[in-house]
C-alpha cells in the first residue's frame, strides 16, 4: 500500500511538471494543427498586438534592443535552453536553411532562453551558432510574451515558441509548439517554414 501511495504521488508530481502552468500551457483545447503537421497553440500577445520591449544581454557580447530592429522583420525563438538539445538542433537547422527564411521576408532570428549568460556563451561557441542568443535569466521578457506557459517545466523555462515581429514593431504571427497536447521541442525546418508561410499569408489562426 505504501509503495502504491508513493507511486501515486510521484505520478501526480510528474504530471504537474509535464503539463506546466499558466494560461493555455496545460490546456489542449485551443491547439491547432498547422500546414506543417505539428500542433501548436497561439498565446498572447498575438498577431496585431505591439511586441513587448526586449532589452537583454547577448551570449556573443553586447546586448540586443528590439527597438533598434524597427524596419526589420524579426523571428523571435523562445526555447527551453541548455537542457534541451533538440532546441539547439532546431536553431542550427534554421541557420543552415536561412536563405529560405529570407525568402519569406525574415531579416533575422533572435533566440531567448532563461539560462545564465556565461553558460549560454559556451553553448553558442560549442554549437557554432552565429545568430543572436539572449539571456533572460531574470525573466524580464519571457513573462511579457507569456512563453513560460507553453512548456514542460512548470513555468520556469520557455517552451518552444516562435513570434514574428514586423517592421513597425507589431506581432504578425505566433505559434507556441511547446504546450499541450504534444509539447514539441523540435520540428523539421520544412514544417516550420510551411506554418510560417501560411501565417504570414494570413492562412492560419496564428496570423
Amino acid at each position: 500500500m505504501t509503495a502504491l501511495v508513493v507511486a501515486g504521488i510521484v505520478g501526480l508530481v510528474t504530471a504537474a511538471i509535464f503539463l506546466g502552468s499558466g494560461p493555455g500551457g496545460g490546456d489542449a483545447a485551443g491547439a491547432q494543427t498547422g500546414p506543417g503537421g505539428f500542433t501548436y497553440q497561439v498565446g498572447e500577445p498575438g498577431a496585431g498586438e505591439p511586441a513587448p520591449p526586449i532589452q537583454l544581454p547577448a551570449a556573443s557580447g553586447g546586448s540586443f534592443d528590439l527597438a533598434d530592429a524597427r524596419g526589420e522583420t524579426v523571428l523571435l525563438y523562445f526555447q527551453e535552453g541548455l537542457m534541451c538539445q533538440p532546441c539547439w538542433n532546431q536553431l542550427t537547422e534554421i541557420e543552415s536553411h536561412w536563405g529560405r527564411f529570407e525568402q519569406l521576408g525574415i531579416d533575422r532570428i533572435v533566440t531567448i532562453t532563461t539560462d545564465p549568460l556565461g553558460a549560454l556563451g559556451q553553448k553558442v561557441q560549442l554549437e557554432g551558432i552565429t545568430s543572436t542568443v539572449l539571456s533572460d535569466v531574470d525573466k524580464q521578457v519571457s513573462p511579457a510574451y507569456d512563453t513560460l506557459a507553453y512548456g514542460m517545466m512548470g513555468g520556469s523555462h520557455n517552451g518552444h515558441s516562435f513570434v514574428v515581429v514586423g517592421p513597425e514593431g507589431d506581432i504578425v504571427w505566433r505559434a507556441d509548439y511547446g504546450g499541450a497536447p504534444d509539447y514539441w521541442m523540435y520540428l523539421p525546418v520544412d514544417a516550420l517554414l510551411n506554418d510560417l508561410r501560411a501565417g504570414l499569408n494570413g492562412d492560419s489562426e496564428g496570423a
